[in-house]
């Protein structure tokens, strides 16, 4: 039997819905709607699409948007400077820079420029210590809707033996940290793993977030594991078109797995879901006490 196929787009919707209806709720009692601002440095494409996708995102649920676009040549302390300004700025609850950045620059220093309590990507080190000692704070979205989501479906995560296959500081990290703290076993592999399938294998969950198209095949999985896909990558069809797949072999693997993501429409929506509700969390600490 196929796997059950975990919709995070509907999901998603039904989060932001929910959302939305808390926003002009708490509007009467703050005088203003919750803010976001992105900050957005250079051309590249793939982050203009991002960008666009969270400032319609904030319309859906009545935020307000107030993302900067900086061209290429802006000088960092311009970028710095802003950052400082946002900080101060009380109709901004949330505040990310999106990333990439343009070659040449540096994005430590803008990451910890921004206010913790308006970190909504999760990624200050004060909120990432935070979540390493178990208390409350902002945490990473795309690992936050990866919990949303298997919660969401009632899926076992207490007891569990866990694989996170990607040890960076955006996903593989924070995520392992959260499943951690759900009571899950868990084990961190990587790029330096030997016999990465002989430890895929052992997971009732396995997570994969490196980037490398369809790096789990079938053979990697136990029958009856449930299988989330992080990866968004673009390759070529034989036929020469650009396809989006993710870091798992989809359909071979579906057939294995008690439970999967699709890629597109399974991790991706929960993300920028998940900095809604980031947005939503510090403006309702700010102002709803």
């Amino acid at each position: 039997m196929s796997a059950k196929i975990l919709d995070g787009k509907a999901l998603a919707a039904r989060l932001q819905a929910e959302m939305a209806e808390q926003v002009q709720a708490w509007i009467p009692q703050v005088g203003r709607p919750p803010g976001l601002a992105v900050l957005r440095v250079g051309g590249d494409p793939a982050s203009a699409v991002y960008v666009r996708g969270k400032e319609r995102a904030c319309e859906r649920v009545g935020m307000a948007s107030f993302g900067q676009h900086f061209p290429v040549e802006t000088p960092p302390a311009q970028l710095l400077d802003t950052i400082l300004r946002l900080n101060q700025d009380e109709r901004i609850d949330g505040l990310l820079v999106q990333l990439p950045l343009p070659p040449g620059w540096d994005p430590i220093p803008p990451l910890l420029a921004i206010d913790p309590d308006k970190d909504v990507d999760g990624l200050h080190p004060t909120n990432l210590g935070r979540l390493v000692r178990g208390e409350p704070g902002l945490q990473s979205c795309t690992p936050l809707g990866v919990m949303r989501l298997l919660q969401a479906e009632g899926i076992p995560i207490a007891g569990q033996k866990a694989v996170v296959v990607g040890r960076s500081i955006l996903v593989g990290k924070p995520l392992s940290l959260m499943l951690l703290a759900a009571d899950a076993t868990v084990t961190v592999a990587h790029s330096r793993t030997p016999d990465l399938a002989d430890v895929t294998r052992r997971a009732d969950i396995v997570v994969v977030a490196v980037g490398k198209p369809r790096l789990l095949s079938a053979d990697m999985v136990k029958p009856g594991a449930v299988v989330i896909d992080v990866g968004i990558n673009r390759t070529l069809t034989p036929e020469g078109s650009s396809q989006l797949v993710g870091d798992v072999c989809y359909e071979e693997v579906k057939e294995v797995a008690a439970a999967i993501t699709p890629v597109p429409g399974g991790v991706g929506p929960m993300t920028v879901t998940m900095l809604l509700h980031n947005t939503l969390e510090s403006y309702r600490l700010r102002n709803c006490r």
